[in-house]
């Protein structure tokens, strides 16, 4: 337990479907206390996924007041917390007026699918209609998931965007830009920031260069002036102006996903992660050099610790849902009552029974990027309960991760031995259990499983100068280990059973090739006979008649 005297940092964690105010101890990495408040989701229309970013500010403003009062109820002084940082859901895009600080629109969060039109006209003005014609400037395919795109749909569809871009009061920004400009003074005064790792995820910053670049900003028809200054992940970025660390320095920003690399200590080239989230991200070290994928993986910054520190970047394979497949099951099929519930109900059958999963509820991203894939559960029979449906969306989270492994093993040469894993589904024994047992390899899971909320302190502390990384890299961590539990042969072949189902969600979302309505007559069986049997009687009719 942490001492009344020890030196604490605090990070904010805002996720899809949360926000936390998280407090360490930067001597041993220990979480003190902390506070978490639930996201809403608005899904306006299919395949619309927005949240109101007044919403969450206010939940992160909440939390910190909450884990403030849990420290002092813990008998320690906020005025041990010598700094914080951010660490943010990455891509989720936000525009605002800066003369009123209002929202110009809702957050359209990283896995709305709304842009599908938009991405098809930008694929069509490249030279081969190539949805990775950018790849070597920012590393990313032309998609629905990066911010570019949804600035863009904002732009093409948004008189109130258009109108606030002309006037010259629009601010575009990741979560982290949106939370830092209001957390620092907002209209008097907020500063317009986002960092490295968040910025490699818009398809507007050169991979190369860590600088906006022309000819993406040209490619996408955007005003440089409505995007952020880009600076390091760990350096004093400003001030909190109000609530219970008022004045205290906002000093480490990382994307959720970044943030979790340097959490889970993957200094090191080949070093790699798996968060399990509302989706899941599994990120490899790859050093100073940008690795470029041609398997469908992502490149992207990793780090950057101080403005004078090298840059290390990452290869990321993206999975769409993850815990969001289990949150479906609970609020859409009401099959389970709280998310904890799926571990016991998969637990009441120990196998699928032939069935399997696969959640394209947003397409599928990592490695095929197939935005017109829709989600398919095959080989049900009178057999099949909500139990086996229960775990073959597990087992769906372990074969997405398998399929990213297996081409991150093959582009980086360094085939992971096991796998570090974080986030909320870790809880889950079952899921780690069967992710061991279907990659073939130990899979490792931390004690505080916290390792996102962690990076962000640990990069904020880093840069006030009150966590020693280098020694925090060097200490031992508790975990538990996974190991595999059934034959090569049995996971082989229910892979290969998963990747049948995978073929069949492809192309699912066609799109109609009759446009306008049609008459009420022709649209049935019935009525088209009825009318073309009544044209060949009045026909016969008539010829008889000249007879």
């Amino acid at each position: 337990m942490a001492s009344q005297h020890d030196t604490l940092v605090g990070a904010v964690d805002q996720g899809t479907s949360s926000t936390r105010f998280l407090i360490f101890s930067s001597k041993t990495g220990e979480l003190v206390t902390y506070h978490q408040e639930e996201i809403n989701q608005l899904l306006p229309r299919e395949g619309w996924v927005e949240e109101d970013p007044k919403e969450i500010l206010t939940s992160v403003l909440t939390c910190i007041q909450k884990a403030v009062d849990n420290l002092n109820a813990l008998d320690i002084s906020p005025a041990n917390i010598k700094t914080i940082g951010i660490t943010n859901q990455r891509e989720t895009t936000v525009v605002w007026d800066k003369l009123t600080g209002e929202p110009l629109y809702n957050a359209i969060v990283w896995l709305d699918m709304r842009t599908a039109s938009t991405v098809d006209n930008l694929v069509n003005k490249t030279p081969q209609k190539d949805k990775n014609y950018l790849r070597p400037k920012c590393g990313l395919p032309i998609t629905t998931y990066f911010s570019a795109v949804k600035l863009r749909w904002l732009i093409d569809n948004s008189e109130v965007v258009r109108a606030a871009i002309r006037d010259g009061r629009c601010l575009f920004g990741t979560v982290d830009s949106w939370l830092l400009w209001n957390l620092t003074g907002g209209k008097d005064g907020g500063k317009h920031l986002t960092d490295v790792t968040n910025a490699s995820r818009t398809m507007l910053m050169n991979i190369g260069s860590l600088e906006w670049d022309t000819d993406l900003l040209k490619f996408f028809d955007i005003p440089v002036e409505v995007l952020p200054e880009i600076r390091s992940s760990a350096e004093v970025y400003g001030q909190l102006v109000s609530g219970p660390l008022k004045g205290l320095n906002i000093s480490g920003i990382l994307g959720d996903q970044q943030a979790a690399l340097v959490g889970q200590m993957c200094f090191k080239p080949g070093q790699a992660k798996n968060t399990y989230g509302t989706g899941c991200f599994l990120l490899m070290n790859t050093g100073t050099e940008v690795c470029e994928s041609n398997h469908g993986l992502l490149t992207t910054v990793g780090y950057q610790l101080g403005k004078d520190k090298p840059v290390i970047y990452a290869l990321e394979g993206a999975v769409a849902i993850g815990g969001a497949c289990v949150r479906w099951l609970r609020d859409n099929l009401g099959i389970i009552k709280t998310s904890a519930e799926i571990e016991d109900l998969a637990a009441g059958v120990d196998s699928v029974g032939g069935c399997y999963f696969v959640p394209a509820f947003s397409g599928l991203f990592c490695p095929y990027w197939q935005s017109d894939a829709r989600g398919v559960i095959c080989g049900l029979t009178q057999f099949t309960t909500k139990c086996h449906i229960a775990r073959a969306a597990l087992e769906a989270v372990c074969f997405q991760t398998r399929e990213i492994l297996e081409i991150m093993n093959e582009e980086s040469g360094i085939p992971l031995m096991s796998l570090q894993v974080d986030g909320g589904m870790t809880a889950n024994t079952l899921l780690m259990q069967m992710q061991s047992d279907l990659l073939g390899i130990n899979v490792v899971r931390p004690s505080m499983p916290e390792t996102t909320a962690l990076g962000a302190a640990m990069a904020a502390g880093y840069a006030e100068g009150v966590w020693d990384i280098e020694n925090s890299a060097k200490a031992t961590i508790t975990t538990d280990t996974f190991t595999p539990a059934i034959r090569a042969k049995d996971r082989d072949g229910r892979f290969t059973r998963w990747k049948l189902a995978v073929e069949r969600s492809m192309h699912w979302e066609v799109p109609t090739p009759i446009q306008g309505p049609i008459p009420n007559l022709y649209r049935s069986l019935a009525g088209g006979l009825f009318l073309w049997t009544s044209c060949a009687l009045l026909l016969a009719a008539e010829l008889l008649h000249k007879r």
